[in-house]
């Protein structure tokens, strides 16, 4: 058996998706989940698009994410659907590539709650798809807050929200014991210092919706 790392991060699709490995630090698209011709992969249901660990607001698309950028045509979106399996016993795949995902709190949680929302449980019913016949040997959820309010409170928050994707994925049948959930409060956030001035706001809250996330890391072997 292979060994492979697998993180799973944030946009939301209805329906099944094979995200691809990350592009090359210069590509167009860098920032998002792409397919092998490089193309955006989007959810035919709902045409969210899905961040990598490398997006940042500076990296954002139009048609994906709101930017201030002139607005230019986005790459066309491809949904790519599962094929079925081969009726004959395949050779051993190799280990995909290490792949980076993050879930947007905003689709998973209402502003400033833990409770997932049914979009964000239809999102993580996706992941458990897409992620069938893989053996975990450790599954890492890591919830992150913006920098409205204190930071005890962001702590905690952030905690209950990564405590909250743990016991969804676990009601779903991937072992509770292998699930680690952290909370990062708002320490690491994707937004740079500067971006978004002010005191709360609905202009500000909307600014600091990168760091409201949650990161989940997948290590693991192939077992078909």
């Amino acid at each position: 058996m292979k060994s492979m790392t697998r993180i799973i991060l944030a946009a939301f699709a209805a329906t099944a998706l094979i995200p691809v490995s990350a592009l090359a630090a210069d590509s167009k698209n860098q920032g998002y989940l792409v397919d092998s011709n490089g193309n955006i992969v989007t959810s035919s249901t709902t045409g969210l698009c899905w961040h990598d660990s490398d997006w940042t607001p500076a990296r954002a698309v139009e048609g994906c994410d709101p930017t201030d950028k002139p607005v230019a045509a986005a790459p066309k979106a491809v949904v790519i659907a599962a094929a079925p399996a081969a009726p004959m016993a395949k050779p051993a795949a190799a280990a995909p590539m290490p792949q980076n995902t993050r879930f947007s709190a905003d689709p998973l949680f209402a502003f400033d709650k833990s409770v997932l929302k049914p979009a964000g449980r239809t999102m993580l019913d996706d992941l458990v798809r897409q992620v069938e016949g893989v053996s975990y040997d450790v599954i890492l959820v890591t919830g992150h807050a913006d920098r409205i309010g204190s930071s005890a409170y962001n702590q905690k928050l952030s905690l209950h929200r990564a405590n909250a994707v743990k016991e969804y994925l676990a009601s779903k049948g991937i072992p509770a014991a292998r699930i680690e959930a952290t909370g990062k409060g708002e320490t690491q956030p994707v937004t740079q210092a500067g971006d978004c001035k002010g005191a709360k706001s609905a202009k500000v809250i909307a600014c600091l919706q990168p760091d409201r996330r949650v990161d989940v890391e997948m290590k693991g072997t192939r077992s078909n």
